[in-house]
């Protein structure tokens, strides 16, 4: 019950409307608001009458309680007057008519409050501001001081100009809602006053102020409506303030002087407002002062009443026609000698061009569609001479309510796109009027761009759209045209005609002026691409190679955009994956091989060439190339354009090669250095161990158990391997170039040494620096040297009667025989040596000679290797003597063989 009682007291206005906070305008009693619906948005203009306004200026005439009862009594009777006008205007609908949107209510202050459509300020206010433009020194001296707000919460003034067409169009729209008061209505104005007429925002002339209208003398009409009293109107009280009184300056004599209401007194009251419209300062040549007394002085001479002896009292030159024609039919004292208001439209002072132009687009939902087509077609020739102000309020929005007619389009959209190229305010006109009807017209509903069914006049229209692109994209920003004008190109683009195809792929260099890159590569090239990849025009192919250009950043007219190495716009061309990815397959699935579409193609690979790899171009491009340069349409010329293209990419490709191995041999001069001297190390060690096996080194047990073993029996404690680098070096004695390598009974012949250059083993013996253990390279060994126990050693205990083995010097040679190499037997113990006496030893080896017992085989020579099932029962006991658990028995017990072993299985019955 508590918010019902709430919402009593609440304005259905202020519930439902969001009204500014100050006021855009004010006429007479007055303020106007701007105003809008909160449901849809539509936006409204607010009249609010303060209660307060009603107080006298001045001290009551009457005392007492009798004084303030008649006041109140004359508030009571204007509230009653501002409740018919508002009445009225619900009642009476007409496009010269002020149109109401809500109707009038109380306020909380005890004020009224009514809604109309928006307007811009009364025909008074207007006046006043260009008397103050005036004084101030000319029309450009002061701005003006009507602001609206915008859509965005911005300010800005409104441009108001009050020009001889401006007049023109405005006395006319008054004519005709006259016209419609008098003979549809029944009703007489009463106070046409410039109070009166309100300017909307298309600029048109709209009649209010109906507080004074009402039935004429010996009215026929079934007119509910009081008459006129005019006793009370035409006597000014000063406890009222003037605006909400009748206003003697504009009355017609027939009110003040005759008593007598009829049409031809707005028709007089008219005239009076035209001499107002062109005198200076913009007032009647009537100063009563509200004073009836003075109203009737000024007719009581010829010279004070306003007549063509006397230019009218205007202050300024009249234009020929009023002159002449309209004024002396208007002012004048007698009503029968005056004109009505269909016979003022048809005088000669709206018969120009320019009024009749817009007369016809008043009219022009009533027009034959010949007659339609007719006016749209020569339109074009004078929007030059109208003014902007009314281009831009009647003539562009008369235009775009007429595009509904699809007969039209073509025509109606030729005349918008001029009139957007000769506005100064193109950049806020276009956003709001043009772009909402353009996605009326062309975006359907559903969202699919297009339609299963063509719609010639539809298409028409959007030729139009593609070729004014340009004018689109100076007059919006680039978030509205990438919602509300790229969709309606992509319409174009997959249009079945080829026209409107070829339209759209002309206008691409302004798309992507307007465009960010990620819109062209993810939404506008799929598409081309599509049209390019499915049409079966040459035309259009040839159109979407020439596209394809302009998207690898080329220009349309063939020559290259780029500049001192630099693109003119990164921003609008493809990037290097999209260029090479999508763009290259779609050239190299083109079946048709006609020069134009060749020689179209070869203008995108001379653009491709400066985007794409080296690699891509030699693999991929250069095949494409060879190809079509190859068919069979080409004549002499277009093919020597294909190779002079090859040939450039090919030195490109070959220059880019050469760098890039050119910058990888010099990064891996250094590494190839250390592979050099990794080799060099190898085949030193190599010759230095041919070296210490000639040599007479002595070598210890201990040594020579890590060797063989690999054991970690080094100083350091480090496993060391047999041709480890941490092999202990052993210094290198003093040889003579005659010492002979011992020979055993079962070496092999000493075979001649080979030259470094044509020995194939050393190369697989030195693999790079790495070290190489004996059980990977079993194929040669290094000569073993026998060494008397007491020369090598004097200190080095034997093992029952068994010389100890001591670990000498030796290095593998730089070059081995691919086959075992094992020194001949001999009985002298000492051979010549097989390998260069100048390399310096590293690690070798040596072995002592056998025990002088009653062993069967000489000093410097090895038993043989045991038989087979001998090498299985001894080889474990071979391990273990080197340890330390050798017998001499075990090793008696072995039984001599007819035949001694030699080479490899002499090493084997070793090891």
């Amino acid at each position: 019950m508590f918010s019902s009682a709430l919402k009593s007291f609440q304005s259905n206005i202020s519930a439902n409307y969001s009204i500014a906070s100050q006021p855009t305008s004010t006429s007479g009693a007055w303020k106007v608001f701007d105003g809008k619906k909160k449901s849809s948005g539509k936006a409204v203009s607010v009249f609010v009458f303060e209660r307060k306004s009603l107080d006298p200026n001045s001290g009551s005439l009457g005392g007492g309680r009798s004084g303030g009862s008649q006041l109140r009594k004359l508030h009571d009777e204007v509230i009653a007057r501002i409740k018919k006008e508002c009445s009225l205007l619900a009642r009476l609908r007409h496009p010269c008519i002020l149109e109401l949107a809500e109707p009038i209510e109380d306020t909380r202050s005890g004020g009224l409050m009514f809604a109309t459509e928006p307007v811009t300020a009364s025909l008074a206010g207007l006046l006043q501001d260009k008397d103050e433009q005036e004084r101030a020194g000319g029309v450009a001296g002061r701005p003006s001081r009507y602001v609206v707000e915008e859509a965005d919460g911005q300010r800005r003034r409104r441009e108001l100009e009050i020009d001889e067409l401006e007049i023109q169009k405005g006395l006319l729209q008054v004519a005709q809602g006259l016209e419609f008061l008098h003979e549809s209505a029944g009703l007489v104005h009463g106070n046409l006053t410039p109070d009166a007429i309100y300017v909307n925002v298309k600029s048109d002339w709209k009649i209010a102020g109906l507080a004074f209208a009402g039935p004429p003398d010996n009215s026929n009409s079934q007119n509910t409506l009081s008459p006129i009293s005019l006793s009370e109107v035409l006597y000014h009280d000063p406890r009222l303030p003037r605006s909400l009184q009748l206003n003697l300056d504009y009355t017609s004599p027939d009110f003040a002087m005759d008593s007598n209401i009829s049409p031809s007194a707005d028709m007089f009251s008219l005239g009076l407002l035209l001499l107002a419209l062109y005198n200076s300062p913009h007032t009647s040549p009537l100063l009563t002062n509200s004073n009836l007394s003075s109203y009737k002085k000024i007719f009581s001479s010829s010279s004070s009443v306003p007549s063509p002896t006397n230019n009218f009292l205007s202050s300024r030159p009249l234009p020929k026609d009023l002159l002449s024609s309209v004024l002396p039919r208007l002012i004048t004292r007698r009503p029968a000698q005056r004109m009505n208001a269909r016979e003022f439209q048809q005088s000669q002072f709206f018969d120009n061009i320019l009024v009749s132009s817009i007369r016809f687009l008043d009219t022009l939902p009533a027009k034959t569609p010949n007659e339609k087509s007719q006016f749209m077609r020569g339109l074009p020739r004078i929007l030059n001479d109208f003014p902007k102000s009314v281009l831009d309020k009647k003539v562009l929005p008369a235009l775009l309510e007429e595009t509904k007619d699809r007969e039209l389009l073509f025509l109606i959209l030729q005349n918008v796109f001029k009139i957007i190229k000769i506005l100064p305010s193109a950049k806020r006109a276009f956003p709001d009027k043009v772009i909402p009807r353009l996605r009326d017209i062309f975006l359907t509903s559903s969202g699919k761009p297009g339609q299963s069914e063509r719609d010639t006049a539809k298409e028409a229209g959007l030729i139009v759209v593609i070729e004014s692109t340009e004018v689109i994209a100076e007059n919006c920003s680039g978030k509205e045209f990438k919602e509300d004008i790229l969709p309606i190109l992509q319409i174009g683009l997959e249009s079945p005609t080829h026209s409107v195809v070829d339209k759209s792929l002309g206008c691409l260099p302004t798309i992507l002026k307007v465009l960010d890159f990620s819109t062209i590569k993810n939404e506008l090239f799929p598409v081309i691409a599509a049209v390019f990849s499915k049409t079966s025009s040459l035309g259009i192919k040839i159109r979407g190679l020439e596209a394809f250009v302009i998207l690898c950043g080329g220009s349309p007219g063939g020559k290259s955009e780029l500049s001192d190495g630099s693109k003119a716009s990164n921003s609008t061309i493809l990037d290097k994956y999209t260029v090479q990815e999508k763009i290259v397959p779609l050239l190299k699935a083109m079946k048709t091989k006609e020069p134009a579409v060749m020689m179209a193609a070869l203008a995108v690979f001379k653009e491709i060439g400066k985007i794409a790899d080296a690699d891509f171009l030699a693999m991929d491009v250069l095949p494409i190339l060879w190809g079509f340069s190859l068919g069979p349409l080409l004549n002499l010329q277009q093919f020597q354009e294909f190779m002079e293209l090859i040939k450039s990419l090919s030195s490109k490709i070959e220059q880019e090669q050469t760098r890039k191995l050119r910058d990888l041999s010099s990064s891996n001069s250094q590494g190839h250095s250390i592979n050099l001297n990794g080799n060099d190390l190898m085949n030193m060690g190599s010759m230095n161990a041919a070296s210490g096996a000639n040599g007479t080194d002595d070598v210890g047990e201990t040594d020579f158990e890590r060797l063989v073993l690999g054991r970690n029996g080094g100083p350091d404690g480090v496993s060391t391997d047999m041709l480890g680098p941490t092999l202990r070096p052993q210094p290198q004695r003093a040889q003579s170039t005659q010492a002979q390598a011992p020979v055993f009974s079962w070496s092999t012949p000493t075979m001649s040494p080979m030259s470094p250059s044509n020995n194939v083993s050393s190369n697989f013996l030195n693999p790079g620096s790495r070290a190489i253990t004996p059980d990977q390279t079993l194929s040669s060994f290094a000569t073993l040297n026998p060494v008397p126990i007491a020369a090598a050693n004097p200190t080095l205990p034997t093992m029952n009667g068994l010389n100890a083995l001591a670990p000498m010097q030796s290095t593998l040679p730089s070059t081995l025989p691919s086959t075992s190499s094992w020194g001949n037997t001999s009985t002298t113990g000492q051979t010549t040596s097989t390998y260069p006496t100048t390399q310096q030893a590293q690690s070798s080896f040596s072995i002592g000679p056998p025990p002088q017992t009653t062993n069967p085989f000489s000093a410097f020579s090895i038993a043989p290797p045991p038989t087979q099932n001998q090498r299985t029962h001894s080889q474990p006991q071979y391990g273990v003597g080197l340890g330390s658990n050798y017998s001499v028995n075990q090793a008696s017990t072995r039984q001599p063989q007819p035949q001694a072993k030699k080479g490899l299985e002499a090493y084997e019955s070793l090891i």
